[in-house]
């Protein structure tokens, strides 16, 4: 653990974000499969500080809510009707022990790509350069909305004006407030107790701050940051979008880095919680969602999504849907699969074209090749499940388990009714609808004897194009039978012309009769 650590982090996550026109509160939409507000928590955590604090106000109960799902060490702070963002900070230090001493970071809910990288480096420039206040600034081309940073002769941060107080001249200045700050706490305290509301907004500003310990002859220094996409925060949805894919640009950059192969960057998203092994290749339209993992060696898409899912080493999967699924290595799936919760393939095991698995456990080297429905149910090592078979497994009330054996072969085109158990080494014959267990080595077969009604299309399909074939279909083998006839006659006829007492022999071929 670093010896420089904040005392505390403060996540300002309390405004209603009414630009993003939303139901859903601003800080809990989401890029890179997590919400802005838990991007800055775990920016906030990476400092390891001795509190971390997060104050919300707008849908109190759903924000606070997943706070505590995310990290449930954080300190949910309840900004009251005072608005402003020095009043979210004061009453989130009034939760802090009175004596507390130290640096107290303030980032905001809704910067996702702000890193505990950028913000360890501005708690190490606040302490080398022993400032009361130091603020992450940046320089913008178009700075509109933004706080601008008023520099002093010795640049130092002599005041940052609010757009809407700010005069024309000073509005023409690039540098801009982040908003992202490092606090001698004592001064943050004692400061807040001076800040007011006399304002265009009528709120109280945080930005007050670095006016007031100026006022008193404190340092204040500005710490720019180059990475612009590490200050921007999102105000509306077109730059909840932006900041998605650049994020995602990230994310996609560093797991070629890290040694995968990307084929198209541009249709491949990844979240941030997904690792990605050496050599395996993403294809095209690959979505890798939630806590994912992919091994080494691995073939991912095209056009394949994994959420939460497991792929181990040299595994392929290929146009297919998985959620909290477990892939074995050098497993097959796809083209065309659906991996619902519970599926797990075994080594070597596979699932083919137009299959659908549910809580299914199938084992090493075991198949279910193609147009399967296989739910609850555990297939065992090397099993062969043939194409069209359905795992009957809900009977209108409860959901039952099937259970088939190692090295057994069930049939094309079988029903398995659950609950059931088909034993090691058994088959079931094809078209077969399995309503009893089966045995060890045992053959089973449920189907009824074969009938073929003679005229059943003349009588009740008359004047059809199917009868108009099947006629049609009958005169050439009629036709063909007569034929097949005749020449069975003549057969008959040249063979007993050439038998002792027979008719006369037909003559010798045309060269034995030019040679006599």
């Amino acid at each position: 653990m670093s010896d420089l650590r904040p005392a505390a982090v403060i996540v300002l996550a309390a405004g209603e974000g009414t630009r993003m026109k939303s139901k859903t509160p601003k800080v809990l939409h989401t890029i890179g499969g997590r919400t802005l507000v838990a991007h800055a928590i775990s920016a906030a955590r990476g400092t390891e500080p001795t509190y971390l604090e997060v104050v919300i106000r707008h849908q109190r109960d759903r924000v606070a809510a997943h706070v505590e799902q995310v990290d449930p060490e954080a300190i949910v702070i309840d900004q009251d009707e005072i608005p402003g963002t020095g009043r979210a900070v004061e009453c989130a230090l009034s939760a802090l022990p009175d004596d507390l001493a130290g640096t107290v970071l303030v980032t905001y809910g809704d910067v996702p790509l702000l890193t505990a990288a950028v913000l360890r480096g501005l708690l190490a420039d606040h302490a080398r350069t022993q400032s009361a206040v130091t603020l992450i600034t940046a320089t913008l081309d178009d700075p509109t909305g933004y706080g601008r940073v008023l520099r002093d002769a010795d640049g130092g941060v002599a005041e940052v004006i609010e757009q809407k107080d700010a005069t024309d001249e000073q509005r023409a200045i690039h540098e801009v407030n982040s908003g992202i700050y490092a606090f001698d706490v004592a001064v943050l305290r004692e400061a807040l107790t001076q800040v007011g509301t006399d304002n265009a907004q009528g709120e109280k500003y945080l930005t007050d701050v670095v006016g007031i310990a100026r006022a008193r002859g404190l340092r204040v220094t500005p710490y720019l940051v180059d990475d612009l996409w590490q200050t921007e925060g999102v105000n509306d949805k077109v730059q909840l979008a932006r900041l998605g894919a650049e994020l995602n640009r990230r994310i996609v950059e560093q797991v070629m880095r890290d040694g995968a192969i990307v084929i198209d960057p541009a249709t491949t998203w990844i979240d941030a919680g997904v690792s990605v092994g050496r050599d395996t290749v993403l294809q095209p339209n690959t979505q890798l969602l939630g806590a994912t993992s992919i091994g080494a060696e691995c073939v991912i898409g095209p056009d394949t999504t994994l959420e939460d899912t497991e792929v181990a080493d040299g595994a392929s999967v290929i146009r297919t849907q998985a959620q909290l699924a477990e892939i074995g290595p050098g497993a097959t799936v796809g083209p065309f699969s659906f991996l619902r919760p519970g599926t797990k393939l075994g080594a070597k095991g596979k699932i083919g074209g137009f299959v659908e698995t549910k809580n299914a456990d199938i084992g090493p080297e075991a198949k279910v090749p193609h147009l399967t429905y296989c739910g609850d149910a555990t297939i065992g090592e090397g099993a062969n499940i043939g194409a069209g078979t359905i795992f009957a497994n809900f009977d209108g009330l409860t959901k039952s388990h099937t259970e088939v054996g190692p090295w057994s072969f069930v049939g094309s085109d079988s029903v398995i009714v659950a609950p059931r158990t088909i034993g090691a080494g058994s088959y079931v014959a094809a078209g077969s609808a399995v309503v009893s267990d089966v045995g060890p080595g045992q053959l089973a077969v449920t189907r009824a004897r074969q009938r073929n009604i003679d005229g059943w299309v003349a009588r009740r399909r008359a004047g059809t194009r199917t009868e108009k074939a099947a006629q049609a279909a009958a005169a050439a083998d009629a036709e063909e039978a007569l034929s097949t006839e005749a020449g069975a006659v003549l057969e008959g006829d040249r063979l007993e012309a050439g038998r002792p007492g027979g008719s006369e022999p037909p003559p010798p071929p045309a060269e034995e009769t030019r040679e006599a």
